[in-house]
């Protein structure tokens, strides 16, 4: 039987794919869920048991991370085990890996030598500082790059120290722009007949993901810092308490802040002289947000959504994960989906958060268990069953 495609928008492309732990599987995952042929190479020294970097191949994390793709083994510091990946990329579209620099020089799969074999290659490399530079050979973790990035600078409340987010933002999003790269050149590609070297790193993207608050150093030397729950330029903007949880209250401008302030039952505070102004209102932050939090500790996290929604002051409640998808809109965009198996197992994840209209990514596949597709994908590339057996016999596959 044929593979399943998770969606036809990528079904042309074949993706050999090296990558371990997080940032390099959540790159190739947007090509698996968008229909991309994904092979994932599992070294055969990994525990075929079940422990992988990145915790056990049918735990939550590693199911997540690698649905859609089929997944062979292959010894790649043999010489013949070498010789059978070049054979795969030879007619592949894609590489991703996430080694340390100097690692795939030295196992002799670095770009320069798949493109000299095949020059349509789209190589794709995340590393935790840069492919060069000082400090490329260094291992690269997620809060590392968080702090060197400087989020952690900006995170947390005033006066608390430096705070990790509670996600590896800068694996998850070096992730994305990879795969953002590689599209890109596999776009350049129908245009040059070319591939070429698709490069990011935790680092890079950690600090593009600063956004407006590295702008505000770059172009008016102003350095951010803590601030907690407040928005650093929209007042008031942030957490209130209710009279059974909490609450965010966005708003934008003096229009949303008066109906802000109607909703609360407390208008004089809009036209306060120490809140009627954008700069009033960011000298006097505190003592504003206790004035809202006065009035938001009267009545339940839900009513305030609604009154402050039909008022058009922007809101939400603030939910635990499993609050969260039980709520009325997330189950309506089915953004948590079953992963088919024959095994009955219960493979429950989340999909891809963007819909297209023709082409729409769907789960059709479970993770693979250890090199599960080893001889279908072989004979695919056109190995024999008697070169697949010696193979096997001298523990290369």
């Amino acid at each position: 039987m044929p593979f399943p495609h998770a969606s036809e928008a990528l079904s042309r492309f074949t993706v050999l794919d090296l990558t371990r732990v997080r940032s390099g599987p959540t790159c190739v995952r947007q090509l698996a869920d968008w229909g991309a042929n994904v092979i994932k190479i599992d070294a055969l020294t990994e525990d075929a048991g079940g422990e992988q970097p990145g915790g056990p191949r049918r735990g939550s994390d590693f199911q997540n991370l690698h649905r859609n793709k089929r997944a062979m083994t292959l010894n790649l510091k043999d010489e013949r085990g070498l010789a059978v990946f070049k054979r795969l990329a030879a007619k592949a579209d894609v590489v991703v890996e996430n080694f340390r620099p100097d690692v795939k020089k030295k196992l002799g799969i670095d770009y320069e030598s798949l493109a000299a074999i095949n020059p349509r290659i789209v190589y794709g490399s995340i590393s935790g500082f840069g492919q060069d530079g000082p400090y490329h050979k260094r291992p690269g973790f997620d809060q590392i790059a968080q702090g060197m990035g400087g989020l952690m600078s900006i995170t947390g409340a005033p006066g608390e120290g430096p705070m990790r987010v509670g996600i590896p933002v800068a694996d998850l999003t070096a992730g994305l722009f990879c795969a953002m790269g590689i599209l890109t050149a596999l776009l350049e590609r129908e245009v040059s007949g070319k591939g070429q070297w698709v490069q990011t790193s935790l680092l890079q993207a950690q600090i593009f993901m600063l956004d407006f608050q590295a702008a505000r150093w770059l172009m008016e030397k102003e350095v951010a810092r803590q601030a907690g729950n407040n928005h650093p330029t929209s007042i008031p903007t942030g957490v209130f308490k209710t009279s059974d949880g909490y609450i965010n209250i966005a708003t934008t401008g003096g229009r949303i802040w008066e109906r802000c302030a109607q909703a609360i039952g407390a208008p004089e505070l809009y036209s306060h002289p120490d809140y009627a102004t954008a700069p009033a209102r960011s000298r006097n932050r505190d003592a504003l947000n206790a004035e809202i939090e006065r009035r938001t500790l009267t009545k339940s996290t839900e009513t305030w959504v609604r009154e402050f929604n039909e008022a058009g002051v922007p809101c939400g409640p603030i939910y635990a994960i499993d609050q969260m998808f039980e709520d009325a809109q997330v189950r309506h965009l089915g953004i948590a989906q079953e992963v088919p198996n024959d095994e009955g197992r219960h493979i429950r994840l989340v999909g891809q958060p963007v819909s297209l209209s023709r082409t729409p990514s769907r789960m059709v596949a479970r993770p693979p268990e250890f090199g599960e597709h080893t001889d279908e994908v072989l004979k695919e590339f056109g190995l024999g069953a008697e070169e697949i057996a010696e193979l096997k016999l001298a523990r290369v596959v």
